[in-house]
């Protein structure tokens, strides 16, 4: 737990430097150490699909997070998740619960979703600084990086120049007003995601409390 705890503070302190300076990176999804629950998401400033400042620590101050860390719009396991999710919204808001989605897509590429809620918030970590922090990040191997870029298109964030790239283990977090992480599924298949019905009884484990 320590661990993360020093790993917290580190990137807070280099919150404002580039993204190459940060380096909890594994090589591999399997690898990946996610903040565990019983501790706290360090307060970093995202940007909303119109290029705007968002401080993640006064939304989770709003009502409990469900925060949902995701691959890009791309990715069709990803889509199909956040469009699982906006089916249960409403039961999500009757919990007191609201949804950030969180992905390294950039504030043009958000612009583009057809999520549109002010319960429903993507936002876009195009520095992979906050999948850092969470401890989700992994570099892609060559060819991988090589077939997803070739075939898919997909513009990735480049954390060491041109060598590597890197994306996030998709996870789903819920989180007090604290920002006290309650409860953390993160998945290195990103194929398997977490069920609808497991959400909601997180939140409501949260709520109740």
């Amino acid at each position: 737990m320590l661990k993360f705890i020093l790993l917290a503070c580190a990137l807070l302190i280099t919150a404002n430097v580039h993204a190459a300076t940060a380096t909890n990176i594994t090589n591999q999804a399997e690898k990946v150490s996610p903040l565990l629950p019983g501790l706290t998401v360090p307060a970093l400033t995202l940007k909303d699909k119109n290029g705007k400042n968002v401080v993640l620590a006064e939304r989770f101050a709003e009502k409990t997070t469900v925060l949902i860390v995701y691959r890009g719009g791309w990715c069709p396991y990803c889509s199909k998740q956040l469009a699982n999710v906006q089916k249960i919204e409403a039961e999500l808001a009757e919990l007191g619960a609201q949804i950030i989605a969180v992905s390294p897509d950039s504030p043009e590429k958000l612009a583009e979703t057809k999520i549109d809620s002010p319960n429903y918030q993507l936002l876009s970590d195009d520095s992979l600084l906050l999948s850092q922090t969470l401890g989700l990040a992994y570099y892609l191997d060559d060819k991988t990086a090589t077939i997803y870029r070739d075939k898919l298109g997909v513009n990735f964030v480049s954390v060491k120049g041109k060598e590597k790239v890197a994306l996030p283990v998709p996870a789903v977090f819920v989180i007090d007003k604290q920002g006290l992480v309650h409860f953390q599924y993160a998945n290195p298949n990103y194929k398997v995601r977490l069920t609808e019905s497991l959400l909601l009884a997180a939140v409501k484990s949260v709520s109740e409390q």
